[in-house]
């Protein structure tokens, strides 16, 4: 694809080549997300970050990526300090704002809405997550982590083994990412959840129509013996009815250090997009497991920030500019290692 002030929509609009310029860039990104460089390449650009949904990690990592870049980050978190209170549709939103920026990332909780805003804008529009639909750019830095996490074992992304565990119906992030590594092959996905928190079907057959085995599961021990990944999710309690039905299926999966040495490879990777549930009634990934040098959840939302950093690059144009308005840092960061 083309991305120079292209929207960034859905993980449906790249190919294997896409996925591969994004993650050289990220690599090339890893000097200034450790603050062993500043570059000022997007001095005063403004990013427009839009949530309407809670957000901590996708929100502060878009946000600090763009700085990172040198750029400036203008913010709108949830309706009730926007203009969408009082009746003003998505796409007048989108025409006011972007004339006050150069790229937009939007969160909403409306599937389809990031769309329909990015119709109405003047500039490139990332897509933050729209409800249960899709989340792309954590897609993306979750393959960017499997990619690193695999390379220091002497692996690669082909024939890759991935149980996904947990909410699969209104999870976004697992639905992009399934629809991700479709790219590649000889893939095996094994989806655990109770029945009722199925992965979509359309997905499912989206999965084998590439060619991936699925194997559609609702038990957890026995399907994680023979797997590179264990990508758990939460249940994602905004997109029931009430709290007590979300109750009934929290903590149906949890892992912890037992389970973990008891029923998975020594090498197999954890990971999770946060954020985790620590609650009692749910510890889907319990702290003991804090000390495994597998779980992958940490280094996963670092990744965050090169990924997005790297889609600033591309979509603004500037990939190949980074180094050319780079410094040394002058002041003391542990980041550096």
């Amino acid at each position: 694809m083309n991305f120079t002030g292209a929207h960034i929509l859905s993980i449906k609009q790249f190919e294997r080549a896409d996925i591969k310029r994004i993650f050289d860039v990220a690599d090339a990104m890893e000097p200034y997300a450790l603050r062993k460089k500043v570059t000022r390449v997007l001095e005063g650009a403004i990013l427009g970050n839009m949530f309407f949904e809670p957000s901590t990690r996708t929100r502060v990592s878009f946000g600090a990526a763009f700085n990172l870049l040198g750029g400036n980050v203008r913010e709108t978190t949830g309706f009730e300090s926007s203009s969408i209170t009082k009746g003003e549709s998505l796409y007048d939103t989108a025409r006011v704002l972007s004339g006050y920026s150069d790229v937009i990332c939007m969160r909403h909780p409306a599937g389809g809405s990031v769309a329909e805003f990015a119709e109405g804008s003047r500039v490139p529009v990332i897509n933050g997550g729209d409800g249960p639909n899709e989340h792309p750019t954590q897609a993306l830095l979750d393959l960017y982590t499997i990619r690193k996490e695999m390379r220091s074992k002497g692996r690669g992304l082909d024939g890759l083994r991935i149980a996904m565990i947990g909410d699969l119906k209104h999870g976004r992030t697992v639905h992009s990412l399934c629809k991700l590594v479709s790219l590649f092959s000889d893939i095996q996905l094994t989806l655990i959840s109770p029945k009722e928190l199925a992965m979509p079907e359309y997905i499912v057959e989206e999965l084998r129509m590439a060619g991936n085995k699925v194997t559609i599961t609702d038990d957890l021990t026995h399907s994680i013996s023979d797997i590179d990944i264990a990508y758990s999710t939460r249940i994602q309690e905004e997109r029931f009815g009430n709290k007590e039905e979300a109750d009934m299926y929290r903590g149906r999966y949890r892992l912890n250090q037992r389970i973990y040495t008891e029923h998975c490879q020594p090498n197999t990777v954890i990971m999770h997009p946060l954020p985790r549930d620590s609650r009692e009634e749910a510890n889907e990934l319990d702290n003991d497991l804090n000390a495994n040098p597998n779980l992958a959840i940490f280094r996963q939302a670092d990744n965050g920030v090169l990924v997005r950093m790297a889609l600033f690059a591309l979509v603004l144009n500037v990939a190949d500019q980074v180094d050319k308005y780079s410094r040394e840092v002058n002041w003391h960061s542990s980041l550096r290692g």
